[in-house]
């Protein structure tokens, strides 16, 4: 119960915040691009992946900092809503493992990028391989591993589950750095998150 109230809290408190941001002005009249759609629909079954198919130990994933370089941290917050409630529905997962996953599969990976991402613009230099590999990469990998550390158990001694998870978030970094360079070669309209003015012409930075 105690930890149904600490996810409950933090979902409602981000869920908030990320309201009072009012995101949706960022989308067009023509509604979100459909990269965007398909990034929110696949994030049920990320998170349910282990129990859809009966492995406990098959690595669960997260996704939310691809969704927050998409579609920025507000977003991907309130798309953690209705993605938790489609998993809890649709899905194999009850309605606290749903909030449970949604928080720490979700939000808080999704606001570890957002804090890395803000680290980058403030501390590293306005390059495109900067916003990959700092964003793309670490920010995800050390989301990950937050998560996974702090709300997703995993089974096996101290030792090994931190191997795993180790594992675990270099992967979905490593994945996610890879889609976030084809993004931005193909289409970086698609990175909300982007932007030529400040990767492509950097500005002085001050002494």
């Amino acid at each position: 119960m105690a930890v149904f109230a600490v996810d409950l809290a933090m979902a409602v408190l981000a869920v908030a915040l990320a309201l009072a941001l009012r995101p949706w002005r960022a989308i067009g009249a023509t509604g979100p691009p459909w990269a965007w759609v398909v990034a929110w629909a696949t994030l049920p079954l990320l998170w349910s992946l282990d129990r859809q198919l009966g492995v406990a130990l098959l690595p669960t994933l997260s996704g939310a900092a691809l969704l927050v370089l998409m579609t920025g941290w507000p977003l991907a917050v309130l798309a953690s809503v209705p993605m938790a409630v489609l998993a809890a529905v649709c899905g194999p997962l009850d309605a606290a493992e749903a909030l449970h996953r949604a928080v720490w599969l979700g939000i808080v990976p999704a606001t570890a990028a957002l804090g890395i991402g803000a680290a980058t613009r403030r501390w590293l230099p306005q390059h495109v391989t900067v916003y990959v590999m700092g964003r793309g990469f670490l920010g995800t990998g050390i989301g990950v591993l937050l998560a996974l550390a702090m709300g997703v158990p995993v089974a096996g001694s101290p030792a090994d589950a931190w191997v795993a998870r180790l594992l675990m978030a270099m992967a979905e970094a490593s994945l996610t750095a890879g889609i976030t360079a084809v993004l931005l070669v193909q289409r970086p309209e698609l990175l909300a998150t982007y932007a030529d003015r400040l990767y492509l012409e950097p500005r002085p930075r001050s002494v």
